[in-house]
């Protein structure tokens, strides 16, 4: 702590920066963002979307979640809090866009197992919703993280759906991480932004 006296005889403490919080200011000016560590997925998806749409490579958002209000409280005319609402219909997948004039559509899922993933993070109306849009020559996929190896990887929805129905007939009830590594892509973190995973998109379906 740092004591300091001013003319009117009023004393303030004040923190010292300590070398290593210098060390990480310093690093900001030098353009390292440390704010970005322990992101969860979606903010990084979410930041590289904007970096696309803002670049112009891609237009790509989350979306919205359909909620039916019911109650509202107003308690004053400048403020509404709403104090009931329920969502009005099941949501499909996370995020949809257009890239190079075809459409995206992904789902983004993250767990804190090693080894798999667990089929139960997916709903059969989030299956069919991939179905259709592969029908209609959508390119459609997910895309998962395994928090505790700090890897991402793009996995074509078809993989998924074949699990998904696999499952029905006594097969296994997860993704193995090897089918991930295997049959998917992995996205390398990288500077900026942080999930940089349109190239991948780029490299699997559009090469």
């Amino acid at each position: 702590m740092k004591m300091i006296k001013y003319p009117n005889g009023k004393v303030v403490l004040t923190k010292q920066h300590s070398p290593e919080k210098k060390q990480r200011s310093s690093a900001s000016k030098q353009g390292i963002d440390f704010a970005k560590r322990g992101m969860s997925l979606e903010q990084e998806l979410n930041l590289a979307n904007q970096y696309y749409l803002a670049r112009g490579l891609a237009v790509i958002h989350k979306k919205p979640t359909p909620i039916n209000i019911v109650h509202v409280h107003y308690p004053k005319r400048s403020a509404a809090v709403i104090k009931e609402a329920y969502f009005q219909t099941p949501s499909t997948t996370d995020y949809n866009g257009v890239y190079q004039g075809a459409y995206l559509d992904f789902e983004a899922k993250e767990t804190r197992l090693k080894t798999a993933f667990p089929l139960t993070n997916f709903h059969n109306h989030q299956i069919q919703h991939m179905e259709h849009v592969i029908t209609q020559a959508g390119i459609c996929f997910v895309i998962v993280r395994f928090t505790s190896l700090e890897r991402t990887f793009v996995l074509d929805a078809k993989v998924v759906i074949d699990f998904w129905q696999n499952q029905k007939k006594d097969g296994r009830k997860s993704i193995p991480l090897n089918c991930f590594e295997t049959k998917g892509f992995e996205v390398k973190a990288s500077g900026y932004p942080t999930l940089d995973y349109l190239p991948t998109i780029h490299k699997i379906y559009f090469s």
